[in-house]
């Protein structure tokens, strides 16, 4: 059961990272894809990973079949991690409304081909690194692991549940004040 933890959590960071580059690459003004406080992580991508590879190896050995299962598969952990959030926090990370075939904002039909194109990556290329490295992990690591996801899972939560406010999350933002400094530079 560790090892699908480890799963869990690489996935969601390398959603992440594909969130931040697409939304690079998109031009889209909300350019950091944060769902966590702390962590850089999208869990929706863990999640949907992990159901991918706990498909049946018969599935899995048709690349056709997969690639359908595995599309509609991510579209529906997509469709309830959106419903869970709007729900328990009050906030909506996407909204697909604008686009075609979407249901109720939350899944669209260009994601779900695009999440079946992810997976046949996943699959072939992704998931052989990612099994490596979470063989890897020592296990005395995975208590405060655990512990912080956890911890940040719950901060996070409350913290939508309060501001009702995905940007809320970028607390480092507050960080980086503009200068007060007047003059102008030559």
């Amino acid at each position: 059961m560790v090892i699908w933890f480890w799963y869990f959590l690489c996935y969601s960071f390398l959603g992440f990272v594909f969130e931040v580059v697409f939304a690079r690459a998109t031009h889209n003004p909300k350019r950091d894809r944060k769902c966590r406080y702390f962590l850089p992580i999208c869990p929706v991508y863990g999640l949907g990973a992990v159901a991918i590879l706990l498909l049946p190896e018969a599935v899995q050995a048709r690349p056709v079949l997969f690639f359908l299962c595995a599309a509609i598969l991510c579209t529906a952990v997509e469709y309830l991690t959106g419903l869970f959030y709007e729900k328990a926090a009050g906030v909506a990370f996407w909204d697909y409304a604008h686009l075609p075939l979407n249901l109720n904002g939350r899944v669209c039909l260009p994601f779900s081909l695009i999440w079946g194109i992810l997976s046949l990556l996943l699959r072939g290329l992704t998931q052989p690194a990612v099994e490596r490295l979470a063989q890897a992990a020592p296990l005395w690591l995975l208590p405060p692991v655990l512990l912080f996801f956890l911890l940040d899972s719950g901060i996070t939560l409350f913290v939508l549940r309060t501001t009702r406010d995905t940007g809320a999350l970028r607390w480092y933002s507050l960080l980086r004040q503009p200068s007060t400094d007047s003059r102008s530079s030559p």
